[in-house]
C-alpha cells in the first residue's frame, strides 16, 4: 500500500543508485573507451481510482549505456584503416629514404660508373682510367647489394610483425570469446555496461591489428570477423591466427587462420589493420621493388657484357664478361611430388618485366601465370633445350620427370641485385677497342669518309675476316671482288656481323677496308658505345633506357611514400572526428556530471527528509493512540 515512508524509501534508494552511477562516470572520465552510463528512473505504480490515486514512489528501471552502434562500427573501420596506413607509411618512407638518400641510393654510384666509362673512352690505353672503372663498378655492385639487403631486412621485419601480431590477436580474441560467454549468461540486456566496455576495447585493439566487422547475436554476444570476412570470434569460439611457411619460400612467413573448418591462408585482401598493411607492404613495396631493382641490374649486366663481347681488350683478346650474374633459380613448391626441374635464363632483356611467374604442370602440359594476380601468360616453345619455353623475356628448359600438379615459382630478377658481381679485376681485360677497324685507301678520290663501324653480331664467325669494299660506281660496290651491290649514299653497309656508315659520296674505284683490330690498340670505339649504354633504349620493348627505368623506380617509390603519408594524415583526421562524435555521446562530460551529482544529492537529501517526516508523522500517530 502506498505510503510516505514507501515513497521516501524508494526515492532514497533510486537517487543513491543515481549518485553511485554519476560518481562511477566521474571516476572513469579518463579511461579510454569508457562509455558513459545513465540511470533510467520510472515511477512505481500506485493504487486507487483516478480521483483518489496515490503514487508509490520511484524505481530504477535500468542503467543505459550511452553508445551509438553506427558510430562504433565506423570507428572500428577507421581504426583498421589507420593501422594499415601506419604500417604502409612506415615501410614506404623507409624504402624511399633507402633509395633516395645520397649515401644509400643508386644514383651517385650509377653516374660515377658511366662517368668512369667515359674516362676510359677518353684515354683507352690509360691504366689509371681502367682501374678507376673497375673501382666504380665495385662501388656500384656494393650499392645494389646494400639496397637488396635493405629490402630483405624489411621483409624479415614483416615476418616478425606477422608472428607477433598473430599471437596478440589470439590473446585478444580468446578474451573476447570469454566475455561473450559471460554476456550471454547474463541474458539479453542484463550484462554490465563495464563488461561491454571491456569487450569493445578488446575488439578495438583487434581492429587495429586486422580490421574487423561485428555482428551481434540475440544473446548479446558479438561475432567478430576480419575485414575480409574471415571469422575471428563466433559466439564463445575463437579462431586462431598463426603463421605458416610459404609454399615456395620456406624462409618467409604467411599469415593463416585456423578455425573449426580448417586452415585458411590470408593474403593482403583478407586482412586489414597492421597485419594487412604488413602483407600489402611486402607485395607492393618489398617484392615489387626487389624485382625492379633486379631488372635494372640484369639489364646492366646484359648490355655491358654484350658490348664487351663486341670489343677487344689490351691483350688483343675478344672481350669477356665484365659483370657476372647468377641465373634465376626456380623455386619448387613444397608439395611437389615429381622429380622435374627448370633451368631459367634471361633471353630477351627488352621483354623482361621482372614479374614472378608460376609454372604449373597438369600431367600433360605446362602453363604459366603471373604469381601476383593469376593472369595467364602465353608460353611459346616446347620446354626442351632445342625449343625452350619463352615468356616475358625468359627461357625455361624442363628436365626430369614432373608429376601432375607440380608447380614452380620463377622470380626472374628478384635476387639479381644480390647476385651481381664483377667478372674480372684485370684492367687490361676491359674491352675498350672494337674487334674490327675500318680504313680508307690513301688513293681514294671521292668525298666518302667513315662515320662509324659497329659490331651488330659479335658471334658472326666472319666478323674479323678482312673485307674489302670497292666502289664500282658512286651507287654500287663490290665486297671482296663479289657481285655489284646497290648503294645509297649515307645508307649503312651490313656484312659479316658489322655495320659500316660512310659520309659523303665515294667515287668509282674508291676502296674501304674492314679488318681485325690489334692488341694494345688505343681505339676507343667499343668504350664509346659502352659509356652510352645507360641512355640506350633496351627495356620495355625498346621504349625505355636504364636511366629512364632507374628514374621511374625512384619516382614511384617517392610517390608511394608521399601517398602513404597523405592517406595516413587524412585517415587520422577522419578517425579523430569519429572519436569526437563518440565522445560527444559516450564520453564523460565532467561539468554535466557535476551538475547531475548536485541534482541527485539534493534529491537524495529531500528523500531523506521525506523519511524523517514520515517518522515524525508515525510517532505523532503512536502518541495519539497511547492517549
Amino acid at each position: 500500500m502506498p505510503s510516505i515512508l514507501g515513497n521516501g524509501t524508494s526515492a532514497l534508494l533510486a537517487f543513491q543508485r543515481a549518485l553511485n552511477t554519476t560518481s562511477h562516470n566521474i571516476a572513469n572520465a579518463t579511461v579510454e573507451g569508457y562509455t558513459r552510463q545513465r540511470v533510467e528512473l520510472v515511477n512505481r505504480p500506485g493504487e486507487g481510482p483516478r480521483s483518489v490515486y496515490v503514487g508509490a514512489g520511484v524505481r530504477v528501471d535500468s542503467i543505459t549505456r550511452l553508445s551509438d552502434s553506427l558510430v562504433t562500427n565506423r570507428l572500428l573501420d577507421s581504426r583498421g584503416e589507420v593501422g594499415r596506413l601506419q604500417v604502409a607509411d612506415n615501410f614506404s618512407n623507409r624504402i624511399d629514404q633507402l633509395f633516395t638518400d645520397s649515401t644509400t641510393g643508386l644514383a651517385r654510384p650509377w653516374s660515377a660508373f658511366f662517368d668512369a666509362a667515359q674516362g676510359v673512352a677518353a684515354e683507352p690505353a690509360s691504366q689509371a682510367a681502367r682501374t678507376e672503372l673497375l673501382g666504380r663498378a665495385e662501388a656500384l655492385i656494393s650499392r645494389f647489394d646494400l639496397l637488396q639487403q635493405g629490402l630483405e631486412q624489411i621483409d624479415n621485419e614483416i615476418d616478425a610483425r606477422l608472428a607477433g601480431g598473430a599471437e596478440e590477436v589470439n590473446r585478444l580474441t580468446t578474451e573476447i570469446a570469454r566475455l561473450n560467454i559471460e554476456v550471454s549468461r547474463a541474458g539479453p540486456g542484463n550484462a554490465s555496461p563495464d563488461m561491454l566496455d571491456q569487450r569493445d576495447r578488446l575488439i578495438n585493439q583487434v581492429a587495429e591489428l586486422t580490421g574487423v566487422t561485428t555482428v551481434p547475436q540475440e544473446d548479446g554476444s558479438l561475432n567478430v570477423f576480419t575485414a575480409g570476412g574471415q571469422p575471428l570470434v563466433v559466439g564463445s569460439t575463437a579462431s586462431r591466427f598463426t603463421t605458416v611457411r610459404d609454399d615456395y619460400r620456406p624462409d618467409r612467413n604467411i599469415l593463416a587462420l585456423q578455425s573449426t573448418t580448417g586452415t585458411v591462408r590470408l593474403g593482403p585482401g583478407s586482412v586489414g589493420g597492421q597485419l594487412g598493411g604488413a602483407l600489402s607492404a611486402r607485395a607492393d613495396l618489398v617484392d615489387a621493388n626487389r624485382a625492379e631493382l633486379g631488372r635494372i641490374a640484369t639489364a646492366l649486366t646484359d648490355s655491358v657484357n654484350r658490348t664487351s663481347a663486341s670489343g677487344l681488350d689490351l691483350n688483343g683478346n675478344v672481350g669477356g664478361n665484365f659483370f657476372a650474374l647468377l641465373a634465376p633459380a626456380p623455386l619448387p613448391n613444397q608439395n611437389n611430388t615429381g622429380t622435374g626441374n627448370l633451368a631459367v635464363t634471361v633471353s630477351d632483356i627488352s621483354q623482361l618485366d621482372g614479374a614472378p611467374l608460376e609454372f604449373r604442370f597438369d600431367g600433360a602440359n605446362w602453363t604459366a601465370r603471373r604469381a601476383e594476380d593469376g593472369v595467364p601468360v602465353t608460353l611459346t616453345g616446347l620446354g626442351t633445350i632445342a625449343s625452350p619455353f619463352v615468356a616475358n623475356g625468359i627461357s625455361v628448359v624442363v628436365s626430369g620427370a614432373p608429376a601432375a600438379n607440380d608447380r614452380f615459382l620463377i622470380e626472374p630478377t628478384s635476387n639479381a641485385a644480390r647476385d651481381l658481381s664483377l667478372a674480372t679485376n684485370d684492367p687490361n681485360r676491359i674491352a675498350a677497342a672494337s674487334r674490327i677497324r675500318p680504313s680508307a685507301d690513301l688513293t681514294n678520290l671521292g668525298a666518302g669518309r667513315v662515320v662509324s663501324l659497329d659490331v651488330i653480331n659479335p658471334n658472326d664467325p666472319n666478323l674479323a675476316t678482312p673485307a674489302t669494299l670497292q666502289f664500282l660506281t658512286p651507287t654500287s660496290y663490290s665486297l671482296n671482288g663479289g657481285p655489284a651491290t646497290a648503294y645509297t649514299p649515307g645508307a649503312a653497309i651490313n656484312a659479316n656481323g658489322w655495320r659500316l656508315v660512310l659520309d659523303g659520296v665515294p667515287r668509282t674505284g674508291d676502296v674501304f677496308r674492314v679488318g681485325a683490330n690489334t692488341a694494345n690498340s688505343s681505339d676507343n670505339t667499343n668504350m664509346r658505345a659502352w659509356a652510352n649504354l645507360d641512355d640506350s633504349r633496351i627495356l620495355g620493348g625498346g621504349a625505355n633506357s636504364m636511366n629512364d627505368t632507374l628514374g621511374s623506380l625512384t619516382t614511384r617509390i617517392g610517390s608511394a611514400a608521399r601517398e602513404a603519408t597523405f592517406s595516413l594524415t587524412s585517415q587520422t583526421a577522419i578517425d579523430e572526428s569519429l572519436v569526437q562524435q563518440r565522445e560527444s555521446l559516450s564520453g564523460v562530460n565532467l561539468d554535466e556530471e557535476a551538475a547531475d551529482l548536485l541534482r541527485f544529492q539534493q534529491a537524495y537529501q529531500a528523500a531523506a527528509q521525506v523519511i524523517s517526516i514520515s517518522n515524525d508523522v508515525f510517532q505523532t500517530f503512536l502518541a495519539a493512540v497511547r492517549r
